[in-house]
Protein backbone atom coordinates (compact mmCIF):
# COMPACT_ATOMS: atom_id res chain seq x y z
CA UNK A 1 0.00 0.00 0.00
CA UNK A 2 1.43 3.35 -1.34
CA UNK A 3 0.91 7.32 -1.01
CA UNK A 4 2.37 8.95 -3.90
CA UNK A 5 1.40 12.19 -3.14
CA UNK A 6 0.72 12.31 0.85
CA UNK A 7 4.47 11.28 2.40
CA UNK A 8 6.33 14.49 2.01
CA UNK A 9 9.44 15.63 3.96
CA UNK A 10 7.36 18.08 5.78
CA UNK A 11 7.18 19.25 2.48
CA UNK A 12 8.66 22.89 3.65
CA UNK A 13 12.16 24.45 3.30
CA UNK A 14 11.31 28.35 4.59
CA UNK A 15 14.00 30.00 2.70
CA UNK A 16 12.37 33.50 1.60
CA UNK A 17 12.20 36.85 3.30
CA UNK A 18 10.42 37.54 6.38
CA UNK A 19 7.90 39.57 5.36
CA UNK A 20 6.81 36.58 2.70
CA UNK A 21 6.49 34.44 5.60
CA UNK A 22 3.97 36.99 7.35
CA UNK A 23 1.98 37.26 4.32
CA UNK A 24 1.65 33.92 3.40
CA UNK A 25 2.83 31.79 6.93
CA UNK A 26 2.84 32.26 10.39
CA UNK A 27 5.09 30.15 12.18
CA UNK A 28 3.84 29.61 16.06
CA UNK A 29 5.70 30.98 18.41
CA UNK A 30 6.56 28.44 20.65
CA UNK A 31 7.78 26.39 17.96
CA UNK A 32 10.12 24.03 19.44
CA UNK A 33 13.99 24.62 18.58
CA UNK A 34 14.37 20.31 17.93
CA UNK A 35 11.54 17.66 17.75
CA UNK A 36 12.64 13.97 17.30
CA UNK A 37 10.14 12.46 15.21
CA UNK A 38 8.41 8.97 17.28
CA UNK A 39 6.87 6.23 15.71
CA UNK A 40 2.89 7.37 15.18
CA UNK A 41 3.73 10.83 14.43
CA UNK A 42 2.34 12.33 11.41
CA UNK A 43 3.45 14.99 8.62
CA UNK A 44 0.07 17.12 9.72
CA UNK A 45 1.41 16.38 13.68
CA UNK A 46 4.66 17.38 13.35
CA UNK A 47 4.05 20.75 11.16
CA UNK A 48 1.33 21.81 13.69
CA UNK A 49 4.48 21.70 15.90
CA UNK A 50 6.09 24.50 13.47
CA UNK A 51 3.54 26.31 12.08
CA UNK A 52 0.17 28.12 12.86
CA UNK A 53 -1.64 26.01 9.56
CA UNK A 54 0.12 22.65 9.00
CA UNK A 55 -2.03 21.92 6.38
CA UNK A 56 -0.49 24.94 4.53
CA UNK A 57 2.58 22.90 4.09
CA UNK A 58 2.27 22.31 0.18
CA UNK A 59 2.05 26.08 0.16
CA UNK A 60 5.87 26.71 1.28
CA UNK A 61 6.86 23.67 -1.53
CA UNK A 62 5.19 25.72 -4.35
CA UNK A 63 7.41 28.25 -3.03
CA UNK A 64 10.66 26.63 -3.24
CA UNK A 65 10.41 24.89 -6.56
CA UNK A 66 13.82 24.19 -7.31
CA UNK A 67 15.06 21.80 -4.39
CA UNK A 68 15.87 18.92 -5.44
CA UNK A 69 17.35 16.87 -3.10
CA UNK A 70 14.27 15.92 -0.47
CA UNK A 71 14.11 13.81 2.12
CA UNK A 72 11.71 11.98 3.84
CA UNK A 73 10.99 11.67 7.23
CA UNK A 74 11.26 8.80 9.73
CA UNK A 75 11.05 7.98 13.52
CA UNK A 76 14.42 9.29 15.17
CA UNK A 77 14.79 11.38 12.83
CA UNK A 78 15.48 15.53 14.72
CA UNK A 79 14.12 18.53 13.61
CA UNK A 80 14.79 22.10 13.79
CA UNK A 81 13.80 25.55 12.63
CA UNK A 82 17.00 27.68 12.79
CA UNK A 83 17.40 30.71 10.83
CA UNK A 84 20.34 31.17 8.38
CA UNK A 85 21.40 34.58 7.12
CA UNK A 86 18.28 36.02 8.70
CA UNK A 87 16.78 33.61 7.07
CA UNK A 88 14.56 30.38 8.85
CA UNK A 89 15.16 26.94 7.46
CA UNK A 90 13.72 23.72 8.52
CA UNK A 91 16.55 20.67 9.13
CA UNK A 92 16.70 17.72 9.94
CA UNK A 93 19.26 15.59 11.42
CA UNK A 94 19.23 11.31 10.75
CA UNK A 95 21.07 10.80 14.52
CA UNK A 96 22.52 8.09 12.84
CA UNK A 97 25.95 10.45 12.05
CA UNK A 98 24.64 11.66 8.59
CA UNK A 99 25.06 15.54 7.84
CA UNK A 100 22.21 17.94 8.51
CA UNK A 101 19.93 18.15 5.37
CA UNK A 102 17.66 20.94 4.36
CA UNK A 103 14.30 19.24 4.21
CA UNK A 104 12.41 20.01 1.04
CA UNK A 105 9.18 17.97 -0.61
CA UNK A 106 8.61 15.66 -3.28
CA UNK A 107 6.13 13.27 -4.41
CA UNK A 108 7.03 10.32 -3.85
CA UNK A 109 6.05 6.55 -3.00
CA UNK A 110 6.61 4.41 -0.18
CA UNK A 111 5.30 2.11 2.20
CA UNK A 112 3.09 2.73 5.27
CA UNK A 113 5.35 1.30 7.54
CA UNK A 114 8.75 2.92 6.77
CA UNK A 115 7.70 6.97 6.47
CA UNK A 116 6.35 9.17 8.37
CA UNK A 117 2.80 9.69 6.42
CA UNK A 118 0.55 12.27 6.18
CA UNK A 119 -2.15 11.10 8.08
CA UNK A 120 -2.79 8.14 10.49
CA UNK A 121 -2.81 4.85 8.85
CA UNK A 122 -5.66 4.02 11.22
CA UNK A 123 -7.62 6.90 9.57
CA UNK A 124 -6.59 6.59 6.20
CA UNK A 125 -7.98 3.30 6.33
CA UNK A 126 -11.51 3.42 7.75
CA UNK A 127 -12.76 5.24 4.30
CA UNK A 128 -11.11 2.99 2.02
CA UNK A 129 -14.40 1.03 2.71
CA UNK A 130 -16.67 3.60 3.79
CA UNK A 131 -20.41 3.89 1.61
CA UNK A 132 -20.10 4.45 -1.86
CA UNK A 133 -22.46 7.21 -3.18
CA UNK A 134 -24.39 5.89 -6.57
CA UNK A 135 -25.96 8.48 -9.02
CA UNK A 136 -29.62 7.22 -10.45
CA UNK A 137 -28.20 6.21 -13.52
CA UNK A 138 -25.67 4.27 -11.66
CA UNK A 139 -28.14 2.92 -9.12
CA UNK A 140 -30.06 1.73 -12.15
CA UNK A 141 -27.19 0.20 -14.23
CA UNK A 142 -25.87 -2.06 -11.23
CA UNK A 143 -26.23 -5.73 -11.01
CA UNK A 144 -27.48 -7.48 -7.90
CA UNK A 145 -27.49 -10.94 -6.31
CA UNK A 146 -30.52 -12.65 -7.56
CA UNK A 147 -29.73 -16.02 -5.51
CA UNK A 148 -27.45 -17.83 -3.67
CA UNK A 149 -26.01 -21.31 -3.65
CA UNK A 150 -28.15 -23.72 -1.61
CA UNK A 151 -30.91 -21.49 -1.59
CA UNK A 152 -29.41 -19.31 0.93
CA UNK A 153 -31.03 -16.36 2.03
CA UNK A 154 -27.61 -14.91 4.26
CA UNK A 155 -24.16 -15.26 2.44
CA UNK A 156 -20.19 -14.90 3.32
CA UNK A 157 -17.09 -15.90 2.46
CA UNK A 158 -16.70 -19.18 0.05
CA UNK A 159 -20.21 -19.10 -0.77
CA UNK A 160 -21.28 -18.36 -4.33
CA UNK A 161 -24.17 -16.10 -5.35
CA UNK A 162 -25.88 -15.39 -8.59
CA UNK A 163 -26.05 -11.85 -10.22
CA UNK A 164 -28.31 -10.69 -13.18
CA UNK A 165 -27.42 -7.63 -15.58
CA UNK A 166 -23.85 -7.73 -13.86
CA UNK A 167 -21.32 -5.53 -16.50
CA UNK A 168 -19.19 -8.23 -17.48
CA UNK A 169 -16.16 -8.18 -19.87
CA UNK A 170 -12.81 -10.16 -20.23
CA UNK A 171 -10.59 -8.17 -18.41
CA UNK A 172 -13.07 -7.64 -14.38
CA UNK A 173 -12.67 -10.27 -12.05
CA UNK A 174 -13.14 -8.32 -8.75
CA UNK A 175 -16.40 -7.04 -8.17
CA UNK A 176 -18.37 -5.36 -4.84
CA UNK A 177 -21.47 -6.43 -3.38
CA UNK A 178 -23.42 -3.36 -1.97
CA UNK A 179 -26.23 -2.44 -0.08
CA UNK A 180 -28.37 0.13 -0.38
CA UNK A 181 -28.70 2.94 2.54
CA UNK A 182 -29.87 6.08 2.99
CA UNK A 183 -30.58 8.73 0.39
CA UNK A 184 -28.70 12.30 0.57
CA UNK A 185 -31.07 15.22 -0.22
CA UNK A 186 -30.22 18.90 -0.75
CA UNK A 187 -30.96 20.63 2.40
CA UNK A 188 -31.88 23.42 0.47
CA UNK A 189 -34.70 21.23 -1.87
CA UNK A 190 -35.82 18.30 -0.28
CA UNK A 191 -37.09 17.13 -3.65
CA UNK A 192 -33.62 17.27 -4.97
CA UNK A 193 -31.51 13.97 -4.53
CA UNK A 194 -27.82 14.43 -4.27
CA UNK A 195 -26.91 10.32 -4.26
CA UNK A 196 -27.90 7.39 -3.27
CA UNK A 197 -25.48 5.37 -0.63
CA UNK A 198 -24.61 2.31 -0.82
CA UNK A 199 -22.77 0.56 1.69
CA UNK A 200 -19.74 -1.70 0.97
CA UNK A 201 -21.12 -5.63 2.26
CA UNK A 202 -18.89 -8.19 0.83
CA UNK A 203 -16.18 -8.28 -2.62
CA UNK A 204 -16.45 -11.21 -4.75
CA UNK A 205 -14.86 -12.63 -7.72
CA UNK A 206 -16.65 -13.72 -11.13
CA UNK A 207 -16.02 -17.53 -11.79
CA UNK A 208 -18.84 -17.68 -14.76
CA UNK A 209 -19.87 -15.53 -16.75
CA UNK A 210 -23.90 -15.23 -17.94
CA UNK A 211 -26.74 -13.81 -17.10
CA UNK A 212 -27.04 -15.03 -13.80
CA UNK A 213 -23.33 -15.03 -13.66
CA UNK A 214 -21.79 -16.74 -10.99
CA UNK A 215 -19.71 -15.03 -8.17
CA UNK A 216 -18.03 -16.50 -5.10
CA UNK A 217 -17.47 -14.03 -2.14
CA UNK A 218 -13.63 -13.82 -1.14
CA UNK A 219 -13.85 -10.85 1.41
CA UNK A 220 -16.97 -9.96 4.03
CA UNK A 221 -17.64 -7.22 5.44
CA UNK A 222 -21.21 -7.87 6.66
CA UNK A 223 -23.56 -10.59 5.48
CA UNK A 224 -24.41 -10.63 2.10
CA UNK A 225 -28.40 -10.73 1.25
CA UNK A 226 -30.37 -11.27 -2.22
CA UNK A 227 -30.93 -7.69 -3.98
CA UNK A 228 -27.45 -5.85 -2.93
CA UNK A 229 -26.34 -4.81 -5.54
CA UNK A 230 -23.16 -5.77 -7.47
CA UNK A 231 -20.60 -3.25 -9.00
CA UNK A 232 -16.92 -3.25 -10.71
CA UNK A 233 -14.84 -1.37 -8.00
CA UNK A 234 -14.07 2.41 -7.80
CA UNK A 235 -10.23 1.60 -7.76
CA UNK A 236 -10.07 5.56 -8.26
CA UNK A 237 -12.18 6.25 -4.87
CA UNK A 238 -9.16 3.95 -3.28
CA UNK A 239 -6.32 6.80 -4.14
CA UNK A 240 -4.55 7.16 -0.32
CA UNK A 241 -2.57 10.38 -2.06
CA UNK A 242 -3.66 13.39 0.01
CA UNK A 243 -2.15 16.97 -0.88
CA UNK A 244 -3.58 19.26 1.10
CA UNK A 245 -4.75 22.94 0.28
CA UNK A 246 -7.87 25.68 0.08
CA UNK A 247 -10.11 25.15 -2.86
CA UNK A 248 -9.11 27.79 -5.65
CA UNK A 249 -12.47 29.24 -5.87
CA UNK A 250 -15.00 29.99 -3.05
CA UNK A 251 -16.70 27.42 -1.71
CA UNK A 252 -19.53 26.83 0.58
CA UNK A 253 -21.91 23.76 1.86
CA UNK A 254 -23.37 22.09 4.62
CA UNK A 255 -22.45 18.81 6.68
CA UNK A 256 -25.38 16.94 5.46
CA UNK A 257 -24.50 13.63 7.19
CA UNK A 258 -22.55 11.85 10.00
CA UNK A 259 -21.23 8.27 9.51
CA UNK A 260 -22.47 5.51 11.63
CA UNK A 261 -25.50 8.02 12.80
CA UNK A 262 -23.38 9.26 15.31
CA UNK A 263 -24.80 13.16 17.18
CA UNK A 264 -21.52 14.37 16.39
CA UNK A 265 -17.84 13.41 15.85
CA UNK A 266 -14.21 14.84 16.57
CA UNK A 267 -10.82 14.41 14.33
CA UNK A 268 -10.15 11.76 12.56
CA UNK A 269 -13.60 10.79 12.12
CA UNK A 270 -15.54 11.14 8.53
CA UNK A 271 -18.52 13.65 7.71
CA UNK A 272 -20.45 13.92 4.66
CA UNK A 273 -20.64 17.07 3.06
CA UNK A 274 -23.21 18.85 -0.02
CA UNK A 275 -20.22 19.66 -1.91
CA UNK A 276 -18.32 17.43 -4.78
CA UNK A 277 -16.76 17.24 -8.22
CA UNK A 278 -19.42 19.62 -9.68
CA UNK A 279 -18.36 22.38 -7.03
CA UNK A 280 -14.54 22.07 -8.35
CA UNK A 281 -14.61 19.59 -4.77
CA UNK A 282 -11.00 17.55 -4.71
CA UNK A 283 -9.15 14.94 -2.67
CA UNK A 284 -7.15 16.96 -0.27
CA UNK A 285 -9.67 19.67 -0.29
CA UNK A 286 -9.05 21.59 3.29
CA UNK A 287 -12.84 23.39 4.82
CA UNK A 288 -12.85 25.09 7.71
CA UNK A 289 -16.30 23.94 9.90
CA UNK A 290 -17.86 27.17 11.46
CA UNK A 291 -20.89 27.50 13.78
CA UNK A 292 -23.38 29.89 13.78
CA UNK A 293 -23.04 32.81 16.75
CA UNK A 294 -26.24 33.20 18.92
CA UNK A 295 -28.65 35.25 19.14
CA UNK A 296 -28.71 37.36 22.41
CA UNK A 297 -30.52 40.44 23.24
CA UNK A 298 -28.17 43.79 23.13
CA UNK A 299 -27.15 44.84 26.25
CA UNK A 300 -26.96 48.17 24.90
CA UNK A 301 -30.63 48.31 23.85
CA UNK A 302 -33.15 50.40 26.56
CA UNK A 303 -37.24 49.91 26.89
CA UNK A 304 -38.89 47.05 27.41
CA UNK A 305 -38.20 45.07 24.29
CA UNK A 306 -34.68 44.90 23.40
CA UNK A 307 -32.99 44.62 20.09
CA UNK A 308 -30.95 41.58 19.63
CA UNK A 309 -27.47 41.29 18.19
CA UNK A 310 -26.17 38.76 16.49
CA UNK A 311 -22.62 37.56 17.51
CA UNK A 312 -20.28 36.43 14.83
CA UNK A 313 -19.84 33.06 13.59
CA UNK A 314 -17.00 30.54 15.09
CA UNK A 315 -14.39 28.53 13.45
CA UNK A 316 -14.52 24.97 15.49
CA UNK A 317 -12.95 23.00 13.35
CA UNK A 318 -10.84 21.76 9.98
CA UNK A 319 -12.02 19.19 7.69
CA UNK A 320 -9.42 17.60 4.44
CA UNK A 321 -11.86 16.12 1.68
CA UNK A 322 -10.66 12.04 1.19
CA UNK A 323 -13.14 10.87 -1.48
CA UNK A 324 -15.18 12.74 -3.66
CA UNK A 325 -18.54 12.28 -5.62
CA UNK A 326 -20.32 13.76 -8.53
CA UNK A 327 -22.16 16.11 -6.09
CA UNK A 328 -21.34 14.71 -2.00
CA UNK A 329 -17.88 14.39 -0.57
CA UNK A 330 -16.45 12.36 2.82
CA UNK A 331 -14.30 14.59 4.50
CA UNK A 332 -12.25 13.66 7.56
CA UNK A 333 -11.99 16.00 10.47
CA UNK A 334 -8.28 16.68 11.32
CA UNK A 335 -9.20 18.93 14.07
CA UNK A 336 -11.86 20.27 16.33
CA UNK A 337 -12.30 22.74 19.40
CA UNK A 338 -16.24 21.72 19.51
CA UNK A 339 -18.06 18.94 18.95
CA UNK A 340 -18.97 18.67 15.01
CA UNK A 341 -22.56 18.42 14.08
CA UNK A 342 -24.65 18.13 11.34
CA UNK A 343 -25.66 21.48 9.57
CA UNK A 344 -22.80 23.16 10.90
CA UNK A 345 -21.45 25.32 6.95
CA UNK A 346 -18.13 24.58 5.77
CA UNK A 347 -16.41 27.14 3.68
CA UNK A 348 -12.54 28.06 2.67
CA UNK A 349 -10.39 28.02 5.44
Amino acid sequence: MSIRKALLALAVTLCFNSSLIADTLALKPDYPARYVVVKGDTLWDISSKFLQDPWRWPEIWNLNPDIQNPHLIYPGDAISLVFVDGKPVLQIDRGDGQRTVKLSPQTRSTQLSSAVPAVPATAISQFLFQPRILTQEQLDQAGFVASAEDSRLISGIGNNVYALQLEQNNETKRYAIYRMNQTYRNPANEDEILGYEAIHVSDAELTRQGDPATLRITKSYRETLLGDKVLIPDEAQRDQSFLPRSPEQKVEGLIISLIDGMSSVGQYQTVVINLGKEDGIESGHVLAVRQAGATINDPSSTGLFKSKLQLPDERTGLLMVVRVFDRISYAMVMNASRDIRIKDPVSNP
